[in-house]
């Protein structure tokens, strides 16, 4: 089992800076890749980066590029989700998640979750 664990979310407006955090615990193994989803009210569960746990390796989705960076601390066992220049549009849920064998955007593919973390960024 892989407990997950959000934090770092909040009210900011247009143009500011949030990171956010991940704190894993329990079993992983090399395989496994961590991502980064987010769901605004009324919309589906959207992609927005992962890092494979070990190698580093990141992808990012096109409407956060540029602006989200997703890293890693294997000594800490946390995943970050640097995120600037945000946008209102930028405003939803933030779900950290665990995937055991492999990369993909697609949330239902996804073992582990955490709770979430709001993040509202205002006009």
């Amino acid at each position: 089992q892989v407990q997950l664990v959000e934090s770092g979310g909040g009210l900011v407006q247009a143009g500011d800076s949030l990171r956010l955090s991940c704190s894993v615990s329990g079993r992983t193994s090399n395989r496994y890749v961590m991502g980064w989803f987010r769901q605004a009210p009324g919309k589906e569960r959207e992609f927005v980066s992962a890092i494979t746990w070990t190698g580093g390796n990141t992808v990012t989705a096109n409407s956060v590029r540029g602006r989200f960076t997703i890293s890693r601390d294997n000594a800490k066992s946390q995943v970050y989700l640097q995120m600037n220049s945000l946008k209102p549009e930028d405003t939803a849920v933030y779900y950290c998640a665990a995937r055991r064998d492999g990369y993909s955007s697609n949330h239902n593919l996804y073992d582990y979750w955490g709770q979430g973390t709001q993040v509202t960024v205002s006009s």
